[in-house]
Parts: structure tokens; C-alpha cells; sequence
């Protein structure tokens, strides 16, 4: 087996900032993971305005990739007191 080429980092300062509310829908198909993000929106031209969820991007990615994202966000919270309920690491029981 061929060892892997080193892929060298490069930040991006103008890369857009994207906010959600929420995962409105995580979607598995050939090995590829699907997470679509969505926000609220108002409709202002009534009062009281509707308020409808947007979908405001889709992050796709390998399944690997996806569950070793899993793994360090929930490092992250854990590390920063934020208790993710129903967690557990291999081997342990859910409290």
C-alpha cells in the first residue's frame, strides 16, 4: 500500500460564515452522508408574520469523515461543559 501524499492546510480569511438553527435531515446513501441545515425566517409582509423553516445549505460528505466530525464536536462540547444527552463511548452505559 502506497503511502498517503501530505496535503498541506491553507486557510481561506473570505470563506462565507454559514448559521443554522437547526439539522432539519441527515440522509445516508453509498457511503456518503447528507446533513441538510435549516433557519428560521420571518415573513414580514403580514403582521403577525409566518414564520417557515429555510433551508440554508446542505454539508455532504464521506461516512468516515461524517463520523469523525461526530466524534471531535462532541469532544468539543464536552470539553467546553456542554453535556450531549444519550453520549456514550464504547463500552460505557448511558447514565
Amino acid at each position: 500500500m502506497a503511502d498517503e501524499p501530505k496535503i498541506s492546510f491553507i486557510d481561506n480569511p473570505h470563506a462565507p460564515d454559514v448559521f443554522a438553527d437547526e439539522v432539519s435531515g441527515v440522509f445516508l446513501h453509498r457511503g456518503v452522508a447528507r446533513i441538510t441545515f435549516a433557519s428560521a425566517r420571518v415573513n414580514h409582509s403580514t403582521v403577525p408574520g409566518p414564520i417557515n423553516r429555510v433551508v440554508i445549505g446542505r454539508l455532504i460528505m464521506p461516512a468516515q469523515s461524517a463520523a469523525e466530525l461526530a466524534v471531535q464536536l462532541f469532544d468539543f462540547l464536552k470539553n467546553n461543559g456542554i453535556e450531549v444527552p444519550g453520549l456514550r463511548r464504547e463500552g460505557q452505559t448511558v447514565q
